[in-house]
C-alpha cells in the first residue's frame, strides 16, 4: 500500500520536490530497486492475451522475460541497476499482507464468474489481480540477475528500507520503488517508473520517471524527517490505517497545528467525532526510524559481465525462451558495458557553492583562525 495519498500530498504542498526525467539523465547512476514490487509488475505487464507467458512445462515467465529485456535496456542507457529483495515481513505488517491474501482470492472469484459467463474484458482485469510473487519466482529472479552479472542484495526485513539506507549512506543514488513509504524510510531520493522510457510506447505517450526528492519535500512541508514520519503514518501506511474522515490535507492540517502524531490523537479523542485506533504509536514509527537492514559496509556492488553459458542454459533450454533472441539481449548487455564504464560528465566537475554556503566557509575559516591565534596568545 505505501502511504495513502502522500503522492498528491506532495503535488499539492510540495510540488518542487518531483520532476519528471528522461530514462537517459540516470546516466552512470546506481539505482537500488525494489525487486518484489517490479516483478509483480512484469507479471500484470508482459502477457499474451489474458494468459501470462509460460515455458514448455506450463510454467510461467513472465517475469523473467520482463526483467532480463527491462534490465538490459536500463543498462544501455548507462544505469547500473542493483536488485534488492524482501527478507521476513515485520510482525505489525501482517494485517496488510492479510488483505493483501483476502483481495487476491476475491480476484480469483470474481475472475471465474466472468469466465463462466465469457465477459473476457472483467476475465482479463480480475486476471491481472491474481497473478502473485511466490518464493519459486524470487529465485528464478536471483538466479537470472545472477548470470546477468547485476548485484543481488537480501534484504533482512523491507526491501525499501534497506534501499533507502543504502541511498543515505551514498552507496546508490536513488532508491527505485512504486511505493512511496521509501521516502518515510529516509531515501534520499525516490524514482517512480523507472521502466517508464524503456518501452518506446511509453516515450510516444510522453511517461516519464518520477523523481521524488526527500531534502526538497520535508523543506517544502516545513518539517523534520521525525514530523514527515508522523504525517506518513497519520494519512495511513502497511503498519496502521489511515482512520476515518482523516485525509492526507487534514493529515498534514493537524500535524502543523499538533506538531507530533501522539498529540494528533489525543486531540481527535477529546474531540470525539473520530474513531481513533489504539496502537502502539512509538513502536510504529521505529521501524521506520531503525528498521532492520545490513549496513553499506556489509554489501558489495559489483557489476560483472554475463555467463552466457549460464544465460542459454537458463533462460533457453530451462525456460523455453528462443536461442537467437537470449543471445542477441546477450550481445546487447556486452555493448553496454562499455557505455556503463563511462563516467558522468559531472563528476569531473565541483559544483560552485551558493552564496550562502561560501558566507558559511569564510565564517569557519576566520573562526579557526581566531582560535589558533587565541591558543597562541
Amino acid at each position: 500500500m505505501g502511504i495513502r495519498g502522500l503522492t498528491k500530498l506532495l503535488a499539492d504542498n510540495a510540488a518542487r520536490c518531483r520532476s519528471d526525467q528522461e530514462l537517459k539523465s540516470f546516466f552512470g547512476r546506481r539505482i537500488a530497486i525494489d525487486a518484489s514490487m517490479n516483478i509483480y509488475q512484469f507479471l500484470v505487464a508482459v502477457r499474451q492475451g489474458s494468459d501470462n507467458l509460460t515455458n514448455e512445462a506450463g510454467e510461467i515467465t513472465s517475469h523473467l522475460s520482463g526483467l532480463f529485456y527491462r534490465t538490459i535496456k536500463l543498462m544501455e542507457v548507462g544505469v547500473k541497476p542493483c536488485y534488492v529483495f524482501d527478507g521476513k515481513p515485520p510482525k505489525m505488517k501482517s494485517g496488510e499482507l492479510q488483505k493483501r491474501i483476502d483481495a487476491k482470492k476475491l480476484a480469483q472469484q470474481e475472475a471465474k464468474k466472468a469466465e463462466e459467463t465469457g465477459d473476457v474484458e472483467a476475465f482479463e482485469k480480475y486476471s491481472r489481480r491474481i497473478n502473485k510473487v511466490t518464493p519459486e519466482v524470487i529465485q528464478q529472479c536471483k538466479t537470472l540477475l545472477k548470470l546477468m552479472g547485476v548485484p543481488v542484495i537480501e534484504a533482512p526485513c523491507e526491501a525499501e528500507a534497506q534501499c533507502a539506507s543504502m541511498c543515505k549512506g551514498g552507496l546508490v543514488y536513488a532508491t527505485a520503488s512504486e511505493d512511496m513509504d521509501s521516502l518515510t524510510f529516509g531515501t534520499t531520493r525516490l524514482v517512480r517508473r523507472l521502466w517508464s522510457g524503456a518501452t518506446a510506447t511509453n516515450e510516444k505517450k510522453g511517461i516519464r520517471p518520477m523523481e521524488f526528492n526527500l531534502p526538497i519535500a520535508l523543506e517544502e512541508l516545513q518539517m523534520d524527517h521525525s514530523t514527515f514520519i508522523d504525517l506518513c503514518m497519520l494519512c495511513g501506511c502497511d503498519y496502521m490505517d489511515s482512520i476515518k474522515g482523516v485525509g492526507p490535507t487534514t493529515a498534514l492540517n493537524l500535524m502543523r497545528k499538533h506538531g507530533s502524531i501522539e498529540s494528533v490523537f489525543k486531540a481527535l479523542r477529546k474531540e470525539g467525532k473520530h474513531v481513533v485506533p489504539e496502537v502502539d504509536l512509538s513502536e510504529i514509527r521505529q521501524l521506520f526510524v531503525k528498521p532492520e537492514v545490513l549496513s553499506n559496509s556489509e554489501i558489495n556492488l559489483q557489476w560483472t559481465s554475463p555467463d552466457e553459458a549460464g544465460l542459454i542454459d537458463f533462460l533457453v533450454k530451462q525456460n523455453s525462451f528462443r536461442e537467437d533472441t537470449i543471445r542477441s539481449g546477450i550481445k546487447r548487455m556486452l555493448s553496454s558495458r562499455n557505455a556503463a564504464s563511462q563516467a558522468r560528465l559531472d563528476t569531473f566537475f565541483k559544483k560552485k557553492p551558493t552564496a550562502a554556503k561560501r558566507k558559511v566557509d569564510e565564517d569557519d575559516t576566520v573562526s579557526s583562525k581566531k582560535g589558533k591565534l587565541s591558543h597562541a596568545m
